[in-house]
């Protein structure tokens, strides 16, 4: 499943709904790109990709600082998953093609 290109997604949260957007590209099995949020923008890590399956790691600072554990499903122009929290648990996540 093709996931270049850029998405725009939105995480519900304890605080409501967080919106970003991603810029991926795959090579091979790796997934690089970025993750942009309210101004900020972080290079993803330990990008993967299994067939339609997808994960990454982003690291935020706003609204505090943690690392997000993104795991989703492409299907054509949507993603959709959960971004483990750690303490604040699985935030499901959706999004499509910018």
């Amino acid at each position: 499943m093709a996931v270049d290109g850029n998405w725009n997604i939105s995480i519900e949260t304890p605080i409501g709904t967080r919106q970003a957007t991603l810029s991926l590209a795959a090579s091979g099995d790796s997934l690089a790109g970025t993750q942009a949020a309210d101004g900020n923008s972080t290079a993803i890590t330990d990008g993967k990709i299994d067939g339609d399956k997808v994960s990454w790691k982003v690291a935020i600072t706003n609204p505090m600082p943690m690392t997000l554990e993104f795991s989703g499903t492409v299907n054509g122009d949507k993603i959709s998953g959960n971004a483990n929290a750690g303490a604040f648990g699985a935030l499901p996540f959706t999004g499509s093609r910018a």
